[in-house]
């Protein structure tokens, strides 16, 4: 008797592809999370009701079932919600994440149970495998370039070993297309998302009015040292390391290295300011090891498209790590992720709290 999996089904080519390698070895559920009223259709991003149409169509051509769910009000809460919040509060939050702890490998796995499900399975670039040295399941990068990895830092012992990602082992996302295309999925050609899904455009001021009321109201750009440089139409406009769309010309290349919600101003230094030896990270998850109390020497990244670093990481008693680079960095926006990698295996990650 096949052991059976939920697979979710974005509508993406991604997730398609990933049905076609399961179906012939599994008992495969397809099922797609509604997580918000999406009303715009021009707009590039995912989640939309033809993804969900695309999606059903692909579960259709594979021969299996396929069930929608709904899950804006917990993606609304744990996801929006949350973004929002830190959003406004000058923080650069990564909903992505969220939505993957919360919703896609947490709210899907307790459906997973409901449907008598074994794992579940999803269209993400990465790759589990169990460990028999350490009795632990590992998460390692993919060898794709779209590796998804820094993404799912957050999943437990757990969720890994109920999880199953059959992309894992491709190194050309144009394999995955012409494997769509070959099966005959419409969507073989759809273009990536790759905005956050809620905010098509990128306009998170635009997003932060219509959502929580709040107005992105004009204010000073100061210097590191306090100076009043110039206006601003607003610190929600603007995110760490930002140099371009300041809407002032300084005559030499300014970047945004901190914001005050509270006085609304938006710190700007040359570049040798966004200089940092390192940083600060809590609410940690650690994969490959138990939990950290000393030292590590690895590598981390602080952002999804950005390269690893060597660095020591140090444990504090406060139950968060001290992380200070083998040479300085580019200061990290606090609320971003820090993932820490030893080769391809994803040793854990936090949330980055300061810069040292």
């Amino acid at each position: 008797m096949k052991q059976k999996v939920l697979a979710a089904m974005s509508g993406g080519v991604d997730s398609s592809a990933a049905v076609i390698l399961l179906k012939d070895d599994f008992d495969v559920v397809g099922v797609t999370l509604k997580l918000f009223d999406y009303a715009d259709e021009e707009k590039r991003g995912c989640c939309t009701e033809a993804d969900a149409v695309f999606a059903a169509q692909a579960a259709a051509k594979c021969g299996i079932p396929h069930y929608t769910f709904n899950y804006t009000e917990l993606f609304t809460r744990e996801v929006i919600e949350k973004f929002s919040r830190q959003y406004i509060d000058g923080l650069t939050p990564n909903p992505c994440i969220d939505c993957n702890t919360f919703v896609k490998f947490g709210a899907l796995f307790d459906r997973a149970d409901e449907l008598g499900c074994d794992y579940i399975a999803t269209g993400h670039y990465a790759v589990c495998e169990f460990d028999q040295d350490s009795g632990r399941y590992l998460l390692k990068k993919s060898p794709s370039d779209k590796d998804q990895s820094y993404v799912l830092y957050t999943l437990t012992q757990e969720n890994l070993s109920r999880v199953l990602f059959p992309l894992g082992a491709f190194t050309d996302k144009a394999e995955v297309r012409r494997l769509a295309f070959e099966h005959g999925f419409e969507n073989h050609r759809k273009p990536d998302s790759q905005d956050i899904c809620f905010v098509p455009d990128g306009d998170y001021a635009a997003f932060l009015r219509r959502f929580a009321g709040v107005k992105s109201e004009a204010g000073d750009f100061i210097s590191q040292s306090g100076e009043v440089i110039g206006r601003h139409g607003g610190h929600l406009k603007y995110t760490i390391g930002q140099r371009r769309g300041l809407g002032v010309g300084f005559g030499k290349p300014m970047y945004v290295c901190g914001k005050n919600p509270q006085s609304n101003e938006v710190v700007l230094t040359e570049e040798s300011g966004l200089s940092s030896g390192g940083f600060v990270a809590n609410q940690l998850n650690w994969i490959a090891i138990e939990n950290l109390d000393g030292n590590l020497t690895c590598k981390v990244k602080t952002r999804y498209r950005q390269a690893e670093v060597p660095c020591e990481v140090t444990s504090t008693k406060d139950g968060g790590v001290r992380v200070e680079y083998a040479e300085p960095q580019k200061k990290a926006a606090p609320g971003q992720r820090a993932v820490f990698y030893d080769g391809n295996v994803v040793i854990g990650g936090g949330v980055i709290v300061g810069n040292l």
